[in-house]
């Protein structure tokens, strides 16, 4: 093993999440899934995991979390997935035929039938629109892609991430992007830098049944995102004038879960004395945004007992973009 392949299998590699800066549905495809358009932004909370070679190639967790087996963990489900495709295309056969010339056979032949020991720590609220599982599964994708030396581009991972979810190919991405499809149309946004006091109500949203819900709106009209300005208040908006942020659009599964989940309409009814409010994805997390953490800080301080609130900042890119 070359001295930087062991300074990868050592590492610990990062799974940050994102809010939804808006979320509209603008229709449903007969096979019931939602059509959406939403902003992504990527925020400096992030999971880590480790991974650890094992012989007997087995794709394992360190440790379960709690309620998920092991078969349905995503992290779990991205690696195997990596694992099948990488043998379905005959890489091995081909890596080990290149090998013999350089005298690496052995070592190449590992890094397609080793197995994996994942360690994941949680930082990311579960059950709460952060995309933390989808992000903890992108981040697989891309670290055993690298361990195993399987070869795939990036819009090969995305295409196996979106068999996971439909937020894995936008953490596959590189940095933010306007979505639109069911989540896996990506167009690159270039967002100014930005601060978000997050609250994390005591419950989690199954997304599932958000999406269910017979009186969520899914014929809200269609926007077109097609360029970005900066303006002097360093909210970003879009060629029709309308702001990128809090102040564009709106989430559409926000009043589904607010009726449902008493807590997260008492969230977002306290935040909103200090600026205009958003739910992520489908809940349960509500967030605001500021320009300065300053102001963001002063908010979190005023917390009443009881709640559980974090500052955050934007992220241009993903961390581990270009590597």
């Amino acid at each position: 093993m070359s001295d930087s392949s062991a300074n990868d299998w050592a590492r610990s590699w990062p799974a940050p999440a994102k809010l939804n800066l808006f979320l509209h549905v603008v229709g449903r495809r007969s096979d019931g899934y939602h059509l959406l358009q939403s902003a992504f932004r990527l925020i400096d909370l992030a999971d880590s995991l480790r991974f650890a070679p094992r012989d007997d190639g087995r794709i394992a967790l360190a440790s379960l979390l709690e309620g998920v087996p092991e078969e349905r963990d995503l992290c779990v489900r991205a690696a195997r997935l990596l694992h099948a495709a990488a043998a379905g295309r005959g890489l091995a056969a081909r890596e080990v035929s290149r090998g013999v010339s350089r005298g690496v056979t052995r070592e190449v032949t590992r890094g397609v039938t080793r197995g994996v020991t994942i360690s994941l720590e949680k930082r990311i609220p579960m059950g709460g629109g952060l995309g933390g599982g989808s992000s903890d599964a992108a981040t697989v994708l891309l670290a055993l892609n690298r361990l195993w030396q399987t070869g795939f581009s990036r819009p090969e991972l995305q295409a196996l991430g979106l068999q996971l979810g439909a937020d894995v190919p936008f953490f596959l991405s590189g940095g933010n992007a306007f979505a639109e499809g069911v989540g896996e149309v990506l167009t690159p946004l270039d967002l100014p830098p930005a601060w978000y006091l997050i609250l994390v109500p005591a419950v989690q949203v199954p997304t599932a049944a958000v999406f269910a819900a017979s009186e969520l709106t899914r014929n809200t009209k269609s926007v077109k995102i097609s360029s970005f300005s900066g303006g002097s208040s360093g909210v970003w908006s879009d060629a029709e004038g309308g702001k990128l942020g809090v102040d564009f659009g709106r989430n559409d599964l926000q009043p589904v879960v607010c009726a449902r989940y008493p807590e997260v309409a008492r969230c977002l009814d306290w935040l909103a004395a200090f600026g205009r409010v958003r739910m992520s994805g489908s809940g349960a997390c509500v967030f605001a945004q500021f320009d300065r953490r300053g102001e963001a800080d002063a908010v979190l301080a005023k917390l009443p007992a009881g709640m559980r609130g974090m500052v955050v900042a934007g992220l241009a890119r993903h961390p581990l973009d270009g590597g």
